[in-house]
């Protein structure tokens, strides 16, 4: 059964700071700044896997707009794209990159205007700040 730590995302870090890595998505221009805990202590600017999740601050379904994530440089606010995997408290867009987004707890923070949430519909997600970086261990890399 799938869960939503099997959609790792692929890339490399570029830096590392104290509490935060500049990670960029293999094939992408983008240099999302994660928090990372404890400190990051892998490799530097060589191909690694981790899991990037954000917590949404309101989910909307929408009629199109293409996957990606906002801004390009910096923490991500927006994350758009197509559900590739959807559970009660979390969904993974492919937005650029797979991204784990936590759903929000109220009712009121859903406008799903172009249906419910499902895999394959294309939603957009407003983060909440924290976005989090989190190296995948090499026996766990799928």
């Amino acid at each position: 059964m799938a869960d939503a730590s099997d959609f790792s995302a692929e890339g490399k870090v570029l830096t590392v700071n104290d509490d935060f890595v500049v990670f960029q998505p293999r094939d992408s221009t983008y240099e999302l700044l994660l928090s990372t805990k404890p400190k990051y202590a892998g490799p530097v600017n060589e191909p690694i896997r981790c899991l990037i999740r954000v917590a949404s601050r309101k989910v909307y379904t929408v009629p199109s707009g293409g996957s990606f994530i906002t801004p390009i440089s910096g923490p991500p606010r927006i994350v758009q794209g197509r559900i590739k995997y959807l559970d009660e408290r979390q969904m993974v867009v492919q937005a650029g990159a797979p991204v784990i987004v936590e759903l929000p707890k109220a009712d009121s923070a859903y406008d799903l205007a172009c249906g419910p949430l499902a895999v394959g519909r294309l939603v957009n997600a407003p983060a909440l700040p924290g976005a989090t970086f989190e190296a995948v261990p090499l026996s766990q890399d799928k």
